[in-house]
């Protein structure tokens, strides 16, 4: 009898459901895999820059199905809003259960003090007119993706391993890398200044796990990555926090059974407001 992994909690961002490149299958297979007390939608969940009524397939909606599933079994569920989600804002801190929207989260782990927000506050160009660029950005890394996914199933035909395009992309751009490093520390310093132990984001697809010091103090820097290349999350247990890579071979094979929830009502509802 297959037995779930108990958690505390558990933070997924930057899943981006409606997409090309989204792992919406990978993600269900996960989620049936463990049980936590808390689940953190960290931001990007529903990819709304780019939703399409077109293209919105079964597997994308399953994954709504089992979350709001886990809220209905006991799991307490916070869904952060992040940039390509920021429609859901207008609904913040509305409760439906034990899911609840938001815009940050502060909460205790074991004593700790720990701040989760998505992260798009630090990024320029999702504001004003370079929001219009991001948003062309982002239809061209869709498509970027789903070239990438053509290119890696030939790959594996050869037997050749695969490769990430937009990860070569962001590691050979100077600015990128800057960017990056930028992020990190600006929402590091921010955290120890405000005096939490962990700063928890999502939005720059970048997982990562590490302590950061300034003269000011010290703080554990998180990032939850995302499902869309690298399928990662952010798991807490017994005050150790872990970073979770989907492994195709331990999860696919699992027993799944076929969960019906109706949430289309709702999504529709809320996507047409």
């Amino acid at each position: 009898m297959f037995s779930k992994r108990e958690l505390q909690l558990v933070v997924i961002s930057d899943v981006h459901l409606g997409t090309f490149g989204c792992h919406a299958k990978e993600l269900l297979h996960y989620l049936k895999s463990i049980n936590p007390n808390t689940l953190v939608l960290n931001g990007d969940i529903i990819d709304m820059w780019n939703f399409r009524k077109s293209y919105f397939p079964s597997s994308h909606m399953d994954v709504l199905r089992y979350v709001m599933k886990m809220a209905s079994k006991g799991t307490n569920v916070y869904y952060i809003t992040g940039n390509h989600d920021e429609m859901l804002r207008k609904y913040t801190d509305l409760q439906l259960g034990n899911l609840q929207i938001v815009d940050k989260l502060l909460l205790s782990l074991n004593g700790k003090k720990t701040w989760i927000f998505h992260g798009d506050v630090f990024d320029s160009s999702t504001k004003g007119y370079a929001k219009i660029l991001a948003k062309l950005g982002g239809k061209g890394y869709d498509l970027l993706i789903l070239i990438n996914c053509f290119v890696n199933w030939c790959l594996r035909l050869i037997g050749k391993e695969k490769m990430s395009f937009s990860k070569k992309i962001k590691n050979s751009v100077k600015k990128a890398v800057s960017f990056i490093t930028d992020f990190e520390t600006t929402a590091a310093e921010l955290a120890i200044e405000k005096k939490y132990d962990y700063v928890v984001c999502g939005h720059i697809h970048m997982p990562q796990m590490k302590e950061v010091k300034t003269e000011k103090g010290k703080v554990i820097y998180l990032n939850s990555g995302d499902w869309v290349e690298n399928l990662t999350a952010l798991e807490y247990q017994d005050g150790r926090w872990e970073m979770y890579t989907y492994n195709k071979k331990e999860l696919e094979n699992l027993p799944h059974t076929k969960d019906v929830f109706e949430l289309e009502s709702i999504v529709t509802k809320i996507l047409a407001s």
